[in-house]
């Protein structure tokens, strides 16, 4: 019997100023703020464009179509509502990159595979 043991993520983001909100998806969760980072102004990009690449949030699901619709649901809450939440696990604020993934600003980005 196979077991999907895949885990999808729903991020939040935010700039060094904390004033910008950026929700998000993925099944590689620093692979893909790696990403934001390397897009930093790109004006092509929301996340480029607001150097929106510092974790304040996030939640893991087993399957993407629940991560899919967390997504949605928080991309619709006003932004009070996203405080409360990221407020809920993360009452400092404080950005979780480093603490999650050792060394940031990444001195390297890796790629997908």
């Amino acid at each position: 019997m196979m077991f999907n043991t895949k885990c999808f993520y729903v991020y939040i983001l935010t700039n060094q100023q904390r004033t910008v909100l950026y929700a998000g998806v993925t099944n590689d969760l620093k692979q893909r703020i790696q990403e934001h980072y390397s897009q930093r102004g790109q004006k092509t990009s929301f996340t480029g464009k607001y150097h929106a690449y510092y974790l304040l949030y996030f939640e893991p699901h087993q399957y993407i179509n629940n991560a899919i619709s967390r997504e949605k649901e928080i991309k619709g809450r006003v932004r009070e509502k996203k405080m409360k939440l990221i407020n809920e696990m993360n009452p400092t604020l404080n950005f979780l990159n480093e603490e999650l993934f050792g060394v940031w600003p990444p001195k390297e980005i890796e790629s997908r595979l």
